[in-house]
């Protein structure tokens, strides 16, 4: 071959500092870049073999090696594909494939956005320019009687052309690496970068460090250690066949957890998955985990790896995956994705939105399948995917409307209904209402009131419901959700009573001014009541409108916005209580005692108790106040 320079068509020099500076957001892309031409290339003469356009001896065998050298700053990328003849290195890494050079320089020299230039440039290999001072391509095609070929450029526009020792068909891409991107060529780092983007590539991948090659000043090496290196094979870094690459009927539950595990590094087992694999309308496969995700709704973050002809893109690409799926964690693998030059970005939203919506409804069928086949099953998965469900309504209308009738909810009696069967179940007793829990601990004296009472109430308490609840109520017209300290004693009255109007009206005013002159509060709103059990003295009733407002400033302004909202507690006294009785005696035998004011303090913090946090000074007047009431009973 005669030696050769020139200028590569280009117009300009100016386009290797702005590859540099702006074509892509993460330096580590110029390995994904250079190594996916290797595969490419691979696949290239595979088809031609398959094809029978190229022959190639029994004991080839694709694969790829990259070899670091931290002492002479140098990577190498190498393969055994498709390599190029002469005129190829001219075509494809001479001339740029895009046209318009000179204009579009012009139009992205001064932009700050790195994302402006993503799109309009034509091969990835000039990625290497980004972090090599000098780039050195031996490459031999494939094709009978071509000659090996040697490409150098110093990141400018000039380039030479030589004739190469390369003997192999394939090519090798030497990076002189600049001295602020020498950290890639030491092994960890460029293993790490590998395990990256190529922990499935279709092609087996192989690191090699040339650091650590010993120098042959030895003739004498001991023979029996030489012949145990030789017996020794290296391992590639990757799994050419991922699991998601099988027929879902070939893969076994264990499998599906070890993969999940190791991809993952999550030693907690998931729940369940979805085995996506399609190939119409279009081509995409993949496995999406439900992990144990409990209430820590704020934190939860999954990991949904986008990959493109089993190289990986990025994760939780949300033009892709539906927002509220990002809760969940897999792989799909897509090779219709129309990704441009960086692999990273996605160009058409159309088709992008299609394959977003599949994902969707895949997930949603899964549910209901669960729902329908494995009832026991999915009611053990419901405390870990709650969050996800509700969240996923909230955020896709169509995914609500696919999941509506398998949503359900779990009750005080630690058992599941759906929100139909609810209301169905309680129709007579309130209906259109539904009763619920958001702290058990906290509200246990209204949940034993409901049960001594015959009455239904659901348990909902991760921090999405209170968005969930007002979801809920605006897609069923009539429905409204009541927390369980609400307005309850409609419900809770004693229907029986025959007595006297008047006299109950005249007590009820004498226990009002009682509570509010012992606890000198004027404003405290006081109802006395006749309920059906006779075991609570007295509780705090709030309003649903007033809690939800009080939340909410909590949520987005706190301070003082929380003094916008009225408070609006009412304290229920229950006439039919023990120690509610006394005091109406005490009252009408005129009784102003100690021991009664003791009494009427301790009834409200207990109500306060079952109700919310006693503030410090509070609890700590509460806890003197029951060792007094103790050691009068000494």
């Amino acid at each position: 071959m005669i030696h050769e320079k020139g200028n590569i068509s280009i117009h300009t020099e100016n386009i290797f500092p702005i590859i540099k500076k702006w074509l892509y957001s993460e330096k580590d892309i110029f390995i994904r870049e250079l190594v996916s031409n290797s595969a490419d290339a691979m696949s290239k003469l595979s088809k031609l073999v398959a094809m029978g356009e190229a022959n190639l001896g029994e004991d080839h065998a694709f694969k790829i090696t990259v070899s670091v050298n931290s002492k002479a700053g140098t990577i190498k990328i190498i393969d055994n594909g498709i390599g190029m003849t002469g005129d190829e290195v001219k075509k494809y890494i001479n001339q740029i494939a895009f046209s318009g050079a000179k204009d579009f320089i012009e139009k992205y020299k001064d932009k700050t956005d790195d994302q402006q230039i993503i799109g309009h440039f034509g091969l990835g290999f000039y990625s290497a320019f980004m972090v090599a001072g000098k780039v050195q391509i031996d490459t031999l095609s494939y094709q009978d009687g071509a000659q090996a070929v040697r490409w150098i450029s110093e990141g400018n526009t000039e380039y030479e052309m030589d004739a190469s020792d390369r003997t192999e068909i394939g090519t090798t891409v030497t990076l002189y690496m600049a001295d602020d991107s020498r950290e890639y060529t030491e092994k960890f780092k460029m293993r790490e970068v590998l395990k990256k983007y190529f922990s499935f590539l279709p092609y087996e991948l192989y690191l090699v460090d040339e650091t650590e090659k010993p120098e042959e000043t030895d003739k004498k090496e001991d023979t029996k250690k030489k012949d145990k290196e030789e017996e020794k094979k290296p391992e590639p870094l990757n799994n050419t066949s991922p699991l998601w690459k099988k027929n879902p009927r070939d893969c076994t539950e264990e499998e599906y957890k070890e993969f999940y595990r190791d991809t993952f590094m999550d030693f907690q087992d998931p729940l369940f998955w979805i085995h996506l694999n399609m190939e119409y309308p279009f081509r995409m496969q993949g496995i999406i985990y439900f992990p144990r995700l409990k209430h820590e709704f704020e934190t939860m973050e999954g990991k949904i790896k986008l990959y493109y002809n089993q190289v990986y893109v990025a994760d939780n690409i949300k033009e892709v995956i539906p927002e509220f799926l990002l809760m969940l964690k897999g792989t799909l693998d897509c090779p219709d994705l129309p990704l441009n030059v960086s692999r990273s970005f996605l160009q058409n939203e159309g088709y992008v939105q299609m394959i977003s919506r599949h994902i969707t409804k895949k997930v949603a069928d899964k549910l209901s399948l669960l729902y329908k086949k494995e009832y026991d099953n999915y009611k053990k998965y419901w405390d870990d995917i709650n969050p996800f469900v509700k969240y996923g309504c909230i955020r896709e209308n169509k995914f609500y409307e696919r999941v509506e009738d398998i949503i359900i909810y779990k009750t005080i009696e630690d058992d599941y209904t759906t929100l139909k069967d609810y209301l169905e179940k309680n129709k007579d007793k309130h209906e259109n209402t539904v009763y619920y829990v958001n702290d058990i601990k906290q509200q246990t004296q209204y949940i034993n009131m409901f049960k001594e009472n015959g009455m239904e109430a659901v348990v909902l308490n991760t921090m999405i419901d209170n968005h969930f609840i007002s979801f809920i109520e605006s897609k069923n017209t009539g429905v409204k959700f009541l927390r369980i300290d609400a307005d309850i004693t409609s419900n809770l009255k004693d229907e029986t009573s025959e007595e006297n109007e008047k006299e109950i009206e005249k007590q009820a005013e004498k226990l009002e001014k009682l509570f509010k002159d012992v606890l000198g509060n004027k404003d405290l709103k006081v109802q006395v009541e006749k309920l059906k059990s006779d075991s609570t003295p007295a509780m705090i009733l709030l309003s649903e409108q007033s809690r939800r407002m009080q939340e909410m400033s909590k949520m987005f302004g706190g301070g003082d916005m929380q003094n916008m909202f009225p408070n609006e507690e009412t304290l229920v006294i229950n006439r039919n209580n023990k120690l509610v009785k006394a005091l109406i005696e005490s009252i009408e035998n005129d009784e102003k005692t100690e021991d009664r004011n003791l009494l009427v303090k301790q009834i409200y913090d207990i109500a306060m108790i079952s109700h919310r946090p006693l503030a410090p000074e509070a609890m700590t007047a509460f806890v003197q106040r029951s060792i007094q009431i103790m050691e009068k009973i000494i």
